[in-house]
């Protein structure tokens, strides 16, 4: 489907859930995409694992050789805020995608079996899943609580709107991974986070020049405040400090978010640019036609690329650890 010359606004949801409470953290995200929805956005994108934590600065309570039992009840209370494809829950949010009749790009915590994942999910206008992503490798000590993803999430898929995909925070440094996105044709590269450092921003850009697409880098505004007042990180009796090196307060930021929306030259498209230090709604739009314009000069997979000395395979099979066979 040729999308050259229309216009897309999108919208990138700098935003913390309820942390450990996924019904709260639904009725956040519905109220949102309403919001968002009502301004015109076509498509809306929130951070990594908005349904319904990213478990800031806890490690379950786990050392090398040692679990803690306090680490094993929180995990089952984050289990149990977690969120499975298969759900009620799962349906609230294609029924939110259906009733506002909008693409929806949403960072959950996904279970299946004993196991949580770092997934994205893209549903259609008209609810249906239109893909699902597992991130691929999870980061330092989010491997404790998080499986890994398999070669089946890396997908684009075209809809109305453009091609659509993406990876979750740190893929977006695997260059194979991004490959593989743009022999795809991905046009609108999504980048739900949690790394708020100055750095990323640059990453995004990159991505976006080297990618020639846009790229929508959503990440969350968390404060203590977002947190279940009991959460061990966080009490009295933690030996975890702020950066001050004192208690955590109610009102101490963990993520200052740092969304933004990039064009294919790599330059923030207008009202693109970071957001720091405060929850918003950030809304673009993308004129689609720069695509093909950007790929004048430099097609990654194109006229920029050397098939006769680099060539890339990708295993899209899904991870199972046992075939039945009749």
């Amino acid at each position: 489907m040729s999308t050259s010359g229309r216009t897309l606004k999108v919208a990138a949801i700098q935003a913390a859930p309820v942390s450990f409470d996924l019904k709260s953290s639904l009725a956040k995200l519905t109220q949102l995409t309403k919001t968002a929805a009502t301004a015109g956005a076509q498509l809306i994108c929130f951070p990594e694992g908005f349904l319904s934590a990213y478990p800031w600065r806890y490690a379950f309570d786990a050392t090398i050789g040692t679990r803690e039992p306090r680490g094993r009840e929180w995990y089952r209370r984050y289990y149990e805020s977690s969120i499975s494809v298969e759900s009620e829950e799962f349906e609230v949010l294609k029924e939110c995608a259906r009733e506002n009749g909008v693409v929806l790009s949403v960072g959950i915590i996904e279970r299946e079996g004993g196991t949580l994942y770092c997934s994205a999910v893209l549903i259609g206008k008209t609810g249906e899943l239109l893909s699902r992503h597992r991130k691929l490798i999870p980061t330092a000590a989010e491997r404790l609580v998080w499986g890994r993803g398999a070669g089946n999430g890396l997908e684009v898929v075209s809809t109305e709107l453009g091609k659509i995909g993406g990876l979750i925070c740190w893929e977006n440094y695997m260059p194979a991974a991004r490959m593989a996105l743009y022999q795809q044709g991905i046009e609108i590269y999504i980048a739900p986070n949690a790394d708020d450092l100055p750095a990323w921003t640059a990453t995004m850009q990159h991505i976006a020049k080297e990618g020639r697409c846009f790229v929508i880098s959503v990440n969350s505004f968390v404060r203590v405040s977002d947190f279940p007042s009991d959460y061990p990180p966080f009490t009295a009796e933690s030996h975890d400090k702020n950066p001050k090196g004192e208690l955590w307060q109610k009102d101490d930021i963990l993520n200052h978010g740092g969304s933004c929306i990039v064009g294919p030259l790599g330059e923030f498209v207008e009202g693109g640019e970071p957001v720091w230090d405060r929850g918003e709604v950030i809304y673009a739009e993308l004129k689609m036609g720069e695509l093909i314009e950007a790929r004048m000069d430099f097609d990654p997979v194109g006229s920029y690329s050397r098939p006769d000395v680099f060539t890339l395979t990708v295993n899209t099979k899904p991870g199972l650890n046992v075939a039945f066979q009749k």
